[in-house]
């Protein structure tokens, strides 16, 4: 039986009290995981300077290939855990058990996150404009044009309330290490597994054990990081989202609603862009902020929605081992069957504007039950007019709404939208699109939304958060 510690500042802690962890489909235990307490990090936090000193002792070169070696250890080593040790296919087998995500999904998602942390001096070379990293290292420098600038880190550790949705999200936190900054996890209950094998590949890769806390536990857990980080970042729904808006000690990752758009002159060249639409709702089942959830179209709705429903509607839910998997269960009993139900009431109270596509594609149910998990099947809609609230609607499974509307409307209907992919050539169009200021990540052009390009900030730029750009002066030293 795995047991996952408490890490306090790298050293393990065993708590009295342990969660259960069980496997979705069978309710076998598969580890047990320490709890710890609000009043445990809020002891400790008073402690966070000594993350920060401790990775000083590195320049962020060093801390970068340092996290080189962590990445081969991460993807291709057998690494402690709880006791014992953990292979890459145990990491995919247990992080599947527990998730509901199909293997091959689960190793797609160490790939990515693999990516990243081989290509750490280019994104941060990116992120940061090619800013000398010595400049973040003592605080203060000149950059190329001879103008002495100042950055000053804002915490000496950043606070990760994470979830358990879709591993690949762990790729927004994986620069903080070589930005010198310290980590303070609550993890997931259900996806432990990527910060503890990450934790150990960066202690076996020769991170300082005291620049790393993991605190697994419950929901007072993640408010006491909250609190007693300066800086932090959580992942939850829309009322998450809400609840820290405007703070800017806070960043926030929620639902994405992200978008497809065809504008007036390439929307009758719709069917060339159908494994485009059909990548961007089904890739990593669905689960992401950046899969689309919405294609926005002047025309052609009904035979675009019809299109993608013949190709995700026969897609049925197959065994976590299968390579052609392509759904992940619902583990939280009650949760597909509520999703099922807003759909269904969505569709009513359009009135008739919208209606499911997929259902004559799919040969049974939506939802399908089992004993102890849930599926539901990709759904395919059809609105003709944004109004219905159903178009707006973003859920953790393969789920599209295809909506008419005009392109001089698009922009200012489509709300909060993190990737918004616009296939059109209209130059008028695409600054429009610029411009608009509810687009966080925009692609013009054919470009999936799940198709990220790491040398660009998500929902914000991490350097931007973590570091403030302040005005600095020194005197020249006196004359001899």
């Amino acid at each position: 039986m795995i047991e996952l510690p408490v890490y306090r500042w790298g050293k393990v802690y065993e708590s009295i009290e342990k969660a259960d962890v069980v496997h979705f489909e069978t309710g076998e235990q598969v580890a047990k995981i320490h709890q710890a307490n609000a009043g445990q990090v809020a002891m400790d936090m008073r402690q966070a300077k000594r993350a920060r000193d401790s990775l000083r002792q590195f320049s962020i070169d060093q801390l970068i290939e340092i996290t080189k070696k962590a990445a081969e250890l991460y993807l291709n080593g057998t690494l402690p855990i709880g006791g014992g040790t953990q292979s890459p296919a145990e990491f995919c087998r247990m992080q599947s058990a527990t998730t509901g995500l199909p293997e091959h999904m689960c190793k797609a998602n160490m790939s990515k996150n693999y990516f990243v942390l081989t290509h750490m001096r280019e994104v941060l070379e990116a992120l940061t404009r090619g800013l000398p990293f010595d400049i973040l290292s003592k605080g203060y420098g000149t950059e190329s044009r001879g103008v002495m600038l100042s950055y000053q880190a804002n915490s000496p550790v950043i606070g990760l309330v994470l979830p358990s949705n879709s591993p690949g999200v762990h790729t927004l936190w994986m620069p903080v290490i070589p930005l010198q900054v310290g980590l303070v996890m609550k993890p997931g209950s259900s996806e432990p597994w990527t910060p503890y094998r990450m934790t150990e590949a960066f202690f076996q890769a020769g991170i300082p054990r005291e620049s790393i806390s993991l605190y697994p536990g419950k929901t007072d857990v993640g408010g006491a990081v909250m609190e007693h980080c300066q800086r932090s970042m959580i992942f939850g729904s829309q009322a998450t989202i809400d609840k820290y808006a405007g703070n800017p000690k806070v960043q926030v990752h929620g639902p994405g609603f992200s978008k497809i758009l065809f504008g007036e002159d390439e929307v009758d060249n719709w069917e060339q862009h159908i494994d485009l639409m059909v990548d961007s709702v089904v890739k990593n089942s669905g689960r992401g902020c950046i899969n689309a959830s919405a294609i926005w179209a002047p025309r052609h709705g009904r035979e675009i929605a019809d299109a993608i429903a013949r190709r995700l509607g026969p897609i049925a839910p197959l065994p976590m081992t299968d390579p052609n998997a392509m759904l992940a269960a619902f583990t939280i009993p009650g949760v597909a069957e509520s999703v099922n139900n807003q759909i269904d009431e969505g569709i009513t109270s359009a009135g008739g504007a919208v209606t499911e596509v997929t259902e004559k594609y799919r040969g049974g149910p939506r939802l399908i039950q089992h004993e102890r998990c849930d599926y539901l099947r990709p759904t395919v809609l059809h609105s003709t007019s944004p109004d219905p609230e159903i178009s707006k609607a973003e859920y953790m499974y393969p789920f599209v709404v295809v909506v008419d509307c005009p392109q001089k409307d698009m922009i200012k209907r489509i709300g909060s939208t993190l990737v918004c992919t616009a296939i059109t050539k209209d130059p008028k169009f695409s600054q429009e699109l610029l411009d608009a200021t509810n687009i966080d990540r925009l692609n013009i052009g054919a470009v999936r939304t799940v198709g990220l390009n790491w040398l660009q900030p998500h929902e914000g730029n991490i350097i931007d958060f973590l570091y403030r750009n302040r005005a600095f002066q020194n005197s020249p030293p006196p004359a001899h």
